[in-house]
């Protein structure tokens, strides 16, 4: 490549892989309209993207936690536990009123029990999808 070899970016990125999944993850930044932090000097996207992180204008650290960010699909959120007696509708003061603690309440989680014959039996009713030409 031009101006820029591997070894000018291997000693801020320890691996060649990794280094290869930064700069084309910057280079797509620059292609979508991100601003460079260096002269262009009529080098495409990638030359571009290696050359900042040569010249450290940009942290690797940066760029792999925004590459990161930018791969996940699903963000959990932490959402509140949802109270076993609200669920069922005891408030805290009626179940200490009742001399009752919230731990000795019934469970009121139930899953459907299914037999291993059961099971065979409905994976054998099931029907192939029809074939289309489209595959």
């Amino acid at each position: 490549m031009a101006r820029v070899t591997v070894e000018d970016c291997i000693d801020k990125v320890d691996n060649r892989f990794e280094l290869v999944l930064l700069a084309s993850h910057r280079a797509r930044q620059i292609s979508q309209g991100a601003s460079i932090t260096i002269d262009r000097d009529n080098d495409k996207n990638p030359v571009v993207a290696l050359r900042e992180i040569a010249d450290e204008t940009l942290s690797p650290d940066d760029l792999k936690e925004d590459l990161i960010h930018s791969l996940q699909k699903h963000v959990e959120v932490d959402e509140p536990e949802h109270d076993l007696a609200s669920a069922i509708g005891v408030s805290g003061a009626a179940a200490s009123e009742a001399g009752e603690e919230e731990e000795d309440l019934p469970e009121t989680i139930t899953f459907d029990q299914m037999s291993e014959e059961e099971l065979l039996a409905g994976i054998e009713g099931l029907v192939p999808p029809e074939k289309s030409d489209d595959y």
